[in-house]
C-alpha cells in the first residue's frame, strides 16, 4: 500500500523578528497568534477525504525542516506565499530520496512557473477537481507535471466530502475550519485570498456543512469553529439558511465578511443565536480617498466608509464582536495614517484590532501596479509576504515613517489598559442591550 504524506508548512512567519518580539509581548496579539497558528490545513484535510483507498495516509504540520517524516512513497505540499521557499527546500530533500512531491496551493496557484521545478506534479487551483485523477495517474505510473484546474468547471460544492479531521491530534487543536463558500463577489486590489484560486463565488450546501460541524462536535468536546471564507455573508439567502441550522448545533464560531452584514438586523439576531462570537471586517481604512480604487470592480469599499461607526455599533450590539482589520501603508495615507486609525479605534469601541502592512503578494493585481511602477522593494522576496514585514515603496511617506509609525500604533492599540477597557465598554453596552429588550 502507497503511503501518502500531506504536509502543511504551520507556523507564523515574520522576517523583522523585532516586530515579532514587540507584537507577541501584548497578551491579546500574542493570543489570536497562537490561535491562527493551531489552525489546521483545511485544504489537505478535503484532499486526504477523496484520497482512494489503495492509499496509507498521514497529515503532518513542519516547522522545522530538519524534524520531517521521510517514510512516504508519494507527499503533497502546501504552502503559501510565506513559506514558498521553506516548501520547496522541503521538495528537494523528497525528491533526493526518491519521494514524489507534488506542490500545490494558493502560492502554486499565483506563481506556477516559479513552483513548477521545484515538483513532480504542480497542481493549480481547486485541489478537488483534479487531485482524484492525480492518485489514480500515480497508481497507474501515469503522473504529468502539471494538472491544472483552472481549464476544467469550477469546483460543485453539491458532493464536497467531509475533510478527514480524525487524522488531527485532538491535543493540537483549540480550534478548526469548516468552509461555507468559496470566493467573493467583491474583487479587491490586494486579495489574495481564495478568489485567486478560482473568481466563481459559490456556496457549500447547507446539509454538507452541518455534517462537517457534526463530524467535529463527534470527534473533539465543544470544537470552535472558524469558517474558512473570504466573505460569509455575501449570499445573503444561503446565510439564514445556514444560521438557522447552526441554532440547533450548539457551537461558537469565528468568520470573516464584510460591512454589509450591520444592514441586516434580521440576519445579525440569527447569528447571535447561531453562536457567532466574533467576525472579521475589512476596513482597510478609515479615510475614503484612501479606499477609492482599491475595489476594482465597483468601488465598493469607498462608497461605505460613511457608514463604519454606524455599522460597528449595530453589529457589537447584538452580542457579537468585531475584529476591525487596517491595511498600513495604502496609497495616499503619510505619517498622519497611524493617529486616524488610532482615533477611529477610540471612537468606534471596536473590540479587536488587527493591523497589517500592504503587502503585494505575487500574482496579484496589487503585485502587478507596483511592479509596473517600479516600488517593489526586494524581488523574488516571497519570504516577506507575511503581512507583517515591507517590501514596497509607500506613496506618501519613507519605508521608515511606515515602520515607525506600525510600531508605535501597534503600541497603542493593544496597550493592557486600552485594550481592557474596550472589552468592558462592550460588555457594559451588552449588559444595557439585553436590560432594554427585558424591559420592553
Amino acid at each position: 500500500m502507497p503511503r501518502i504524506g500531506l504536509i502543511a508548512l504551520s507556523g507564523l512567519r515574520v522576517c523583522d523578528t523585532s516586530l515579532l518580539e514587540r507584537g507577541l509581548s501584548f497578551p491579546s496579539l500574542a493570543s489570536r497568534a497562537t490561535q491562527i497558528e493551531a489552525l489546521p490545513s483545511l485544504g489537505l484535510l478535503t484532499l486526504a477525504a477523496l484520497t482512494p483507498p489503495e492509499f496509507e495516509i498521514e497529515y503532518h504540520e513542519v516547522r522545522d525542516l530538519e524534524n520531517v517524516p521521510t517514510h512516504f512513497d508519494i507527499v503533497a505540499l502546501s504552502t503559501l506565499t510565506a513559506t514558498a521557499k521553506e516548501a520547496y527546500k522541503l521538495a528537494a530533500k523528497f525528491k533526493e530520496i526518491g519521494t514524489t512531491v507534488i506542490i500545490g496551493g494558493l502560492h502554486a496557484t499565483l506563481c506556477p512557473d516559479e513552483a513548477q521545478p521545484h515538483a513532480d506534479v504542480l497542481a493549480i487551483g481547486e485541489g478537488e477537481t483534479i487531485w482524484p485523477q492525480i492518485m489514480q495517474d500515480f497508481l497507474d505510473a501515469k503522473l504529468k507535471p502539471r494538472y491544472n484546474a483552472k481549464l476544467l468547471p469550477a469546483y460543485d460544492f453539491t458532493n464536497s466530502p467531509t475533510p478527514s479531521f480524525e487524522l488531527l491530534n485532538p491535543d493540537r487543536y483549540p480550534r478548526f475550519t469548516v468552509q461555507t463558500q468559496r470566493g467573493c463577489p467583491l474583487s479587491c486590489e490586494f486579495c489574495a485570498a481564495s478568489m485567486r484560486l478560482s473568481p466563481k463565488f459559490r456556496v457549500k450546501p447547507v446539509a454538507n456543512v452541518i455534517r462537517e460541524i457534526q463530524h467535529l462536535k463527534a470527534l473533539y468536546n465543544k470544537p470552535f469553529i472558524e469558517f474558512a471564507d473570504d466573505n460569509t455573508f455575501s449570499n445573503r439567502k444561503h446565510s439564514k439558511l445556514l444560521m438557522k441550522a447552526l441554532a440547533k448545533e450548539h457551537i461558537r464560531w469565528f468568520t470573516e465578511t464584510d460591512i454589509s452584514v450591520a444592514q441586516d438586523e434580521d440576519l445579525l439576531k440569527m447569528m447571535r443565536d447561531a453562536g457567532c462570537a466574533q467576525i472579521l471586517i475589512g476596513f482597510e481604512s478609515p479615510s475614503r480617498s484612501t479606499l477609492q480604487g482599491v475595489e476594482l470592480s465597483s468601488d465598493w469599499k469607498a462608497r461605505r466608509t460613511d457608514s463604519y461607526l454606524k455599522s460597528i455599533e449595530t453589529i457589537q450590539k447584538h452580542g457579537i464582536t468585531v475584529n476591525g482589520c487596517f491595511i498600513m501603508g495604502m496609497d495616499g495615507d503619510g505619517p498622519e495614517s497611524f493617529d486616524n486609525v488610532f482615533n477611529f479605534v477610540q471612537l468606534s469601541g471596536l473590540y479587536d484590532v488587527q493591523l497589517t502592512y500592504l503587502t503585494p503578494f505575487p500574482g496579484t493585481p496589487l503585485y502587478h501596479r507596483l511592479t509596473e511602477e517600479g516600488r517593489i522593494i526586494v524581488d523574488d522576496a516571497s519570504e516577506r509576504c507575511t503581512l507583517f514585514d515591507i517590501n514596497f515603496q509607500p506613496s506618501d511617506m519613507t519605508v521608515k515613517q511606515l515602520r515607525t509609525g506600525y510600531q508605535k500604533l501597534i503600541s497603542q492599540i493593544y496597550e493592557p489598559s486600552f485594550v481592557a477597557q474596550r472589552y468592558k465598554n462592550f460588555r457594559n453596552h451588552l449588559r444595557s442591550q439585553i436590560k432594554n429588550r427585558h424591559n420592553k
